[in-house]
């Protein structure tokens, strides 16, 4: 593994983990707001968990994206 994909998968793992945080936090200090039917009847606690698994699958790919290996570069790394 290259030290450019490392910091980059520690990077896009602080993203996810802020966002996770933000999940975790609304349910210890504020689960009332979970409770919330923002869009179409569908409570809160339901579209933020749809939103980690969308977000996951996006920096994955994202990730994949950016580490991928360069045409012609003979390194293996």
């Amino acid at each position: 593994m290259t030290t450019h994909a490392a910091r980059t998968g520690l990077v896009l793992f602080a993203i996810y983990l802020l966002f996770y945080g933000g999940f975790v936090g609304i349910n210890a200090f504020a689960p009332q707001l979970m409770a919330i039917t923002p869009v179409a009847g569908i409570n809160l606690a339901i579209l933020y968990g749809f939103a980690l698994i969308l977000v996951a699958l996006i920096l994955a790919l994202l990730y994949g994206f950016l580490c991928r290996p360069v045409r012609g570069d003979s390194s293996k790394d």
